[in-house]
């Protein structure tokens, strides 16, 4: 018998085996593809385009793995329909390492399932009632929104709707934004339940890779909590989809295979026919206009725990009260922040810059230390002594020699959150200090840092943007943004949406056990509307008139953007490439095509990049068309093409 096998690489389709032994849709199988043996799955459709006379080869073994489910087969296809990436691809994110797991080792899954003592939580008036909106009619597909204030018990009534899920016999997914935040969350998971849940990123050993995807593939495992690739394991009989944190960036991936986990999530949730819940305190617009078209229900919480207020937002007016040189914390920030400091308050400098100083140059020759492979600056981070490049990893020393043989005097401009943790630690030189970012807080001490913060070990925190996401605080009662003005900048598109998400979410970490909290913002803006709205109690009022704005202008989510990126590591072959692209494409797709225009960003890791922007109606579906036309478009040889279907980033 012939059948169609997808393997895990680049091609669009399936290849043809001849197979002795009786296969069906799903079915894990090693065959011979060039002079090496693959992994691959029978798929539910043939290669086209092909002579009826052609040479197969046969399929050499059928492994003895329960079957891939065609609900998952489905939403691989559409996934690659999507996003315009090949199916091959779409597979080989589901296997591991290209294979297919058969794990013998019983016993290794009894560590995900014992059960300890179970603490019950009692819903309160307000969750009772949306735990009940949440599990109505969820025995199908339906997208369902949990908005509530930060602090307001979100997490609490999810679980249970998980919970019910489980009762039933089915297994659950939770998705986070950032793998900084499983190490807590696990935590609070095992509380509610008393099991160990399975986490699945990129960190993980090997090993537990396999247990996992062995022990979903078998059923043997119940839930997951995972980041954007957890989206894609086996399982046996998955019930429900929790999408927390759902309006956050980080579930775009933006390198490699570029996909929104969220927007993917609902795919595949329609596809295995289950519910899907949507947890956030200020939804995406995407969510927000499919909640105001009714495609998605809602639930709202909007008193927080022991009915604790949101903290008062303060402006700190720079104009009065000038900064000193070399600092970036006003006379009137330290003083209300000794305040309280003494009253036993937590407080939090918020900053989102990593590092030392995001610019570097010497004051003799005036030279701008840059990456070499990147047209960006390197980011001086003292802690490790280098000059880092956020975008390819390129580091370097500032040892270097200046006109004349002479050493560079530098000049550090602007600061990072390493440099406001030295200021502090200056200004407030008795209390204990600590820096929050990516570059502290993913390592195996992590996790005795939080547990020093919740138990006020730690005065002043010094964060990013990584602290707002999804932590409890329960001392932290001061909040100083020290450069609002920042976030005002900028050509994206999203950066209102962004900033209210962020400002509500950072805000939303003080004043969470009922004491009364402040938000401080330093700046020279006087428009201090712009502030109060970011901040404001109900964040719909912002993103109506956000929404209002964004239809006016044929924005998304009104239109869809489609975004072709060209690179290569010649400038003038980019050049006429991307535009013989654009007139390539002109005559093939009904659509409005911007650029080609050098990106932003215009070189990473030594490639040139130029970007197109296709824009077209929602209704349009315009993916079809522009895949059959890239396919057609013969592209030269040392360029790459990468298609990011809905933008988040526009670099």
């Amino acid at each position: 018998m012939k059948v169609p096998v997808l393997l895990p690489n680049i091609f669009n389709y399936p290849f043809t085996y001849e197979s002795n032994f009786e296969l069906k849709t799903g079915d894990y199988v090693i065959v011979p593809f060039g002079k090496i043996k693959r992994v691959g799955v029978v798929w539910n459709e043939f290669e086209k385009e092909k002579k009826r006379n052609f040479l197969t080869k046969k399929v050499l073994k059928k492994l003895e793995i329960d079957p891939l489910k065609k609900s998952t087969i489905s939403f691989l296809n559409a996934f690659s329909g999507y996003n315009l990436i090949p199916k091959g691809m779409a597979l080989k994110l589901h296997l591991l390492s290209n294979e297919a797991i058969k794990w013998e080792k019983e016993k290794d899954f009894e560590i995900f399932n014992q059960i300890k003592k179970i603490n019950q939580y009692h819903l309160n008036h307000e969750q009772k009632r949306s735990y009940e909106e949440i599990t109505e009619n969820d025995g199908k597909f339906r997208v369902h929104l949990l908005q509530g204030t930060t602090g307001s018990g979100k997490t609490i009534v999810y679980f249970n709707s998980l919970k019910k899920k489980l009762d039933e016999g089915y297994q659950g997914l939770i998705l986070l934004p950032e793998i900084g935040l499983t190490n807590e969350f696990e935590k609070k998971f095992i509380d509610f339940f008393g099991f160990k849940p399975c986490i699945w990123h990129s960190g993980i050993t090997k090993k537990n890779k396999k247990i996992i995807w062995s022990g979903l593939s078998k059923g043997k495992l119940k839930v997951v909590i995972g980041a954007r690739s957890a989206l894609f394991l086996p399982f046996k009989k998955l019930g429900i989809i929790i999408v927390d944190e759902e309006h956050d960036q980080s579930y775009k991936q933006d390198e490699g295979v570029i996909y929104n986990a969220r927007d993917m999530a609902i795919s595949r949730a329609y596809f295995e026919n289950i519910p899907i819940n949507l947890i956030t305190a200020v939804p995406s617009l995407e969510t927000f206009e499919n909640v105001k078209k009714k495609k998605y229900e809602m639930s709202r919480l909007s008193s927080r725990y022991k009915n604790a207020m949101l903290p008062t937002p303060e402006i700190i007016d720079l104009n009065k009260h000038e900064l000193s040189k070399q600092s970036w914390i006003s006379k009137k920030t330290i003083e209300k922040v000794k305040g309280h400091l003494e009253k036993g308050d937590q407080v939090l400098f918020f900053l989102n810059r990593r590092g030392f100083s995001p610019f570097v140059f010497c004051k003799k020759c005036l030279k701008v230390f840059a990456c070499p492979n990147c047209s960006i600056n390197l980011v001086y981070h003292k802690i490790k002594k280098n000059l880092l490049c956020h975008y390819c990893g390129h580091n370097s020393s500032l040892a270097r020699e200046c006109k004349k043989n002479e050493k560079c005097e530098i000049i550090f401009s602007g600061p990072g959150v390493e440099r406001i943790s030295e200021e502090v630690k200056k200004i407030f030189p008795e209390y204990k200090s600590l820096i929050f970012s990516s570059d502290t807080m993913n390592k195996k001490s992590s996790s005795l840092k939080l547990e020093d913060i919740t138990q006020n070990k730690i005065n002043i925190l010094i964060g990013t943007q990584l602290i707002s996401k999804g932590f409890h605080f329960p001392f932290l009662n001061c909040i100083v943004v020290l450069d609002i003005d920042l976030c005002f900048q900028g050509y994206d598109l999203r950066s209102a949406e962004k900033n209210l998400q962020l400002y509500h979410q950072l805000s939303g970490r003080a004043g969470r056990e009922g004491k009364t909290s402040f938000i401080y913002f330093q700046t020279y803006n006087l428009e201090k509307k712009i502030i109060s709205k970011l901040t404001d109690e109900d964040p719909f009022i912002f993103l109506k008139n956000e929404l209002e704005l964004r239809k006016k202008n044929f924005l998304p989510p009104f239109e869809r953007f489609i975004s072709i990126i060209i690179s290569s590591s010649n400038a003038v072959t980019l050049e006429k490439e991307s535009n013989n692209l654009k007139e390539f494409l002109s005559e093939k797709i009904d659509a409005r095509i911007l650029g080609p225009v050098n990106a932003p960003i215009y070189k990473i890791r030594n490639k040139f990049r130029n970007r197109l922007l296709i824009r077209a109606a929602k209704t349009l579906k315009i993916q079809d068309t522009l895949s059959y036309a890239l396919n057609k478009f013969k592209l030269s040889k040392g360029i790459k093409l990468i298609v990011d279907v809905d933008p988040i980033n526009f670099n």
